[in-house]
C-alpha cells in the first residue's frame, strides 16, 4: 500500500524496480493499480487455469436404447448398464423407439419408460421428464450424489481379495460334493 499517487508517479517508481503497473480495479474511485511482473502474472493465471481443467469432472451423457416390446430380462441387462454409468458419474439417455404401428399406442412406451425411471429412482434424479422427439420416445436421468453415496453404502464393490475368497470358498465347496459322492 503505497498510497494514492499520479499515474506518472506510479509508472516512475514501477520502471525503477523493473516491473509493470497494472490497473487492477479501473471503475474504484480513485483506480487501483499493482506494481508487479506483467508476464509472471499471466504465467501463473494460466497455470491455475489449467489446473482448475484438470479438476474439473467431465460429465458424459450415455445412451440405452429400448424397444415397447423389449422383453423384462432385457430390460433388466440394459437398467444394470445404466446403473453402472449412473454410479460412474454419467448421465444417462434412455431412448425408446417406435417402428411402424407401435406409434399407435405410445402409452405403452410411456409405461415401460415409466418402470425404467422407477428402477433407477434409487441412484439417479430425473433430469428431463420424458418427450417425444419424431419416433423416439426420451428421458436423461442424472446420478444425484446423495442417493449414489446410499447405495454405494448399501451395495459396496466386492473388491479383488474378498472375491478370490468367495471362489476359493465355492471351489472347497464343490471339491466336498465331490468326495461325497
Amino acid at each position: 500500500m503505497l498510497g494514492v499517487m499520479s499515474p506518472a508517479e506510479g509508472m516512475r517508481m514501477a520502471e525503477e524496480r523493473g516491473l509493470d503497473l497494472i490497473e487492477i480495479a479501473p471503475t474504484a474511485s480513485p483506480p487501483t493499480c499493482k506494481i508487479m511482473d506483467y508476464g509472471k502474472w499471466k504465467y501463473e493465471n494460466k497455470k491455475k487455469q489449467v489446473a482448475a481443467r484438470k479438476k474439473q469432472v467431465i460429465v458424459h451423457v450415455k445412451e440405452v436404447q429400448i424397444r415397447p416390446r423389449t422383453d423384462q430380462h432385457d430390460i433388466d441387462v440394459k437398467l444394470r448398464h445404466a446403473r453402472r454409468f449412473i454410479l460412474d458419474g454419467d448421465k444417462v439417455k434412455i431412448n425408446l423407439r417406435f417402428s411402424g404401428r407401435e406409434m399407435a399406442h405410445q402409452e405403452i412406451g410411456f409405461q415401460v419408460l415409466r418402470k425404467v425411471m422407477e428402477a433407477l429412482q434409487d441412484v439417479g434424479m430425473t433430469e428431463v421428464a420424458p418427450k417425444m422427439e419424431g419416433k423416439q420416445l426420451f428421458v436423461i436421468v442424472a446420478p444425484d450424489p446423495v442417493k449414489v453415496k446410499d447405495y454405494l453404502k448399501a451395495h459396496p464393490k466386492p473388491n479383488a481379495s474378498s472375491r478370490e475368497e468367495a471362489e476359493k470358498a465355492h471351489a472347497e465347496a464343490d471339491h466336498e460334493e465331490e468326495s461325497e459322492a
